[in-house]
């Protein structure tokens, strides 16, 4: 009951938020030239500093094997789900397929999956996300810029020179030398990454009120992704691991980040190279309607 009880809230606290971003762009607060510019701005500036201040936790050795587990336990998950789309969308490029495909990739592992861990197991299962988390930013800036960019995006120079890569290196470095930030500088970063959340959903929230919406409820792409993301990547993730004596917290914490919504990251870059971002929109916004009920019925399962 606690369980569902996180969901709801988190559920509640997003559709506001797209909601105040879908009567922005109604109401032409926002338009389309600005709804891309602040996407831009939350992948490139706000998105990293998010991504270093994760790390800057206290020091532990039990903490960082543990970490280690689940940055293991992730770069697994994301194979398994990359050969199996592999297989289902063989051959198929069109920009429909993209945005399928990275929605079942990517999930909303960080504002969803933080709360609910924090809720189940405390500021250790929060260290443990961050590790899915890393793994989430690493594809996202290889992975998921080649599949928006094509191939011509392919320059690994530019791509582990991207702020949230170097975010990822000198967060991690920071975490193990126990580097912390001074306090007013700390202050001023995490009033920064707390835009995140809020900003990412309006910008969802805009791209929702340019779309229009009946002509995706028939689109099979939409139920589709609804089923890879939400129950297909779980439950596939839950009955290759079960059997390896995974602790119990690590196991349950990178099953929930599996489990989790379409990533809002999906619209922004739908956005940043013009592909469907309308149909991205839409993925998130019933993945995330969805996951009210499928996300504790992953819990339940992880505990089979």
């Amino acid at each position: 009951m606690e369980l569902a009880l996180i969901c709801l809230k988190q559920i509640i606290i997003m559709f506001l938020l797209v909601a105040v971003g879908f009567l922005c762009g109604k109401t032409g607060i926002i338009d389309k030239d600005t709804n891309s510019k602040l996407s831009v701005f939350v992948l490139d500036i706000i998105n990293p500093v998010l991504i270093f201040m994760s790390y800057q936790t206290e020091f532990n050795t039990e903490l960082l094997k543990g970490l280690g587990l689940s940055v293991a336990l992730g770069a697994a998950s994301y194979a398994m789900t990359l050969l199996l789309l592999g297989i289902i969308f063989r051959g198929d490029k069109s920009d429909k397929s993209i945005i399928v495909r990275f929605a079942t990739v990517y999930s909303n592992c960080a504002f969803m999956g933080i709360p609910l861990l924090n809720g189940l197991f405390g500021s250790e299962g929060v260290l443990y996300i961050t590790g899915y988390i890393t793994v989430f930013n690493i594809m996202v800036w290889t992975h998921g810029v080649i599949l928006f960019g094509g191939k011509e995006s392919a320059n690994i120079k530019k791509i582990l020179t991207s702020p949230s890569i170097i975010a990822i290196i000198l967060g991690f470095i920071c975490f193990v030398t126990n580097i912390r930030l001074p306090e007013i500088p700390a202050a001023a970063a995490n009033y920064i990454s707390g835009c995140n959340t809020p900003l990412a959903m309006i910008c969802a929230g805009v791209t929702i009120a340019g779309t229009e919406l009946k002509s995706f409820v028939r689109d099979k792409a939409v139920y589709g992704a609804l089923l890879l993301r939400l129950a297909v990547c779980p439950v596939m993730f839950w009955a290759v691991f079960r059997w390896f004596g995974i602790p119990e917290v690590v196991f349950l914490t990178i099953l929930v980040a599996t489990g989790c919504p379409a990533a809002a990251t999906g619209t922004m870059f739908a956005l940043r190279y013009k592909k469907m971002p309308e149909l991205s929109a839409m993925i998130f916004a019933s993945t995330t309607l969805l996951s009210a009920v499928t996300l504790p019925l992953t819990v339940l399962l992880g505990a089979v």
